[in-house]
């Protein structure tokens, strides 16, 4: 069989893990027999070498201007240097160019801005490095741009949030090109999580938020934190808080941008990913241990957040699995 063709276009201050992460997934599967095989190559302006945002030099190996199709796969990788890249008509139109050679194309990280810039993003949902979704939203304003999923697929059209998230969708181009047992392999010999969902959020929620700046919602979302399995209702919350519920509603909507209800429904959610991930405990103790009161409490909840039920998440992301 024929090869499957794919190039990843590389920048100044392009973030080498954007690229690596691709490459030697793809060549990780190649030795684990993919067939066809997949046939990688960077490509950069004049196939010069470029400096990659942590100072190490990568040497282009074909000329993004003499790059032809048909191509399987075009991936651009991010990094600081995109916004340079994005204001370069000519490597803006070699993208826009290779991509209507393409069977797919997607971009990692800040590579959604040259994306986007090619016009290759219009009236999509699409995602980006959660630091810098709003100024893509904002400099785009035709795509509709999501911070939370570590990556998107949107037709032919696919976005990763960033730096590892890149390895989660090469992944699942394994998985569409072969199967699930060769992307579950190739998962094994880079001594990685198995295959993220691409909706499972890009941060966890306590590191995800900024710290309360209330002194009241502040005491609320530590003691949430530690005592999950306790009566975690708004009326408790707010009798311990000595304030009124709609007061403490206003105050964490203020604050955290949802209801106290709301947010003790996702910190237990994600508490019960991270058991599910790292334990082998039955679903129903993990359901009891993050305070919820049945299992099918837990999966609805797991549903509405990840899009996906507690059991595939836990064969997708089990840290326990041989």
């Amino acid at each position: 069989m024929e090869e499957r063709l794919v190039i990843l276009v590389g920048y100044d201050e392009a973030e080498l893990l954007d690229i690596a992460c691709v490459t030697t997934s793809l060549v990780t599967a190649n030795r684990l027999g993919a067939s066809p095989a997949y046939a990688v190559s960077v490509a950069t302006p004049g196939s010069r070498a470029i400096t990659c945002d942590s100072g190490l030099t990568l040497q282009g190996q074909r000329s993004l201007e003499r790059v032809r199709g048909p191509l399987d796969t075009l991936i651009v990788s991010g990094g600081f240097g995109h916004q340079a890249a994005a204001e370069n008509p000519r490597i803006v139109g070699h993208v826009r160019r290779l991509a209507r050679e393409s069977r797919r194309v997607a971009s990692v990280c800040t590579g959604a801005t040259v994306l986007a810039a090619a016009g290759l993003l219009n009236g999509k949902r699409v995602t980006t490095h959660w630091w810098y979704a709003d100024q893509l939203a904002s400099a785009y304003p035709e795509i509709t741009v999501d911070p939370a999923p570590i990556y998107i697929r949107d037709g032919s059209v696919s976005t990763a949030a960033g730096v590892t998230s890149a390895l989660d969708l090469t992944l699942a181009f394994i998985e569409e090109d072969h199967d699930a047992e060769l992307a579950r392999a190739v998962a094994r010999g880079l001594v990685t999580y198995m295959q993220r969902p691409g909706n499972q959020a890009q941060m966890s929620m306590f590191t995800a938020i900024p710290a309360p700046t209330n002194c009241l919602v502040r005491r609320a979302v530590n003691y949430i934190a530690s005592h999950l399995t306790s009566d975690l209702t708004t009326t408790a919350l707010a009798a311990d808080a000595g304030v009124s519920e709609r007061h403490l509603t206003r105050l964490f909507i203020d604050d955290l941008g949802k209801a106290p209800g709301r947010f003790v429904r996702d910190a237990r959610t994600g508490a019960a990913a991270h058991l599910l991930a790292s334990t082998s405990l039955p679903v129903a103790s993990v359901a009891a241990q993050c305070g919820f009161r049945t299992a099918e409490t837990l999966r609805q909840a797991f549903v509405s957040r990840y899009g996906t039920p507690p059991s595939r998440y836990r064969a997708t992301q089990s840290t326990t699995a041989t």
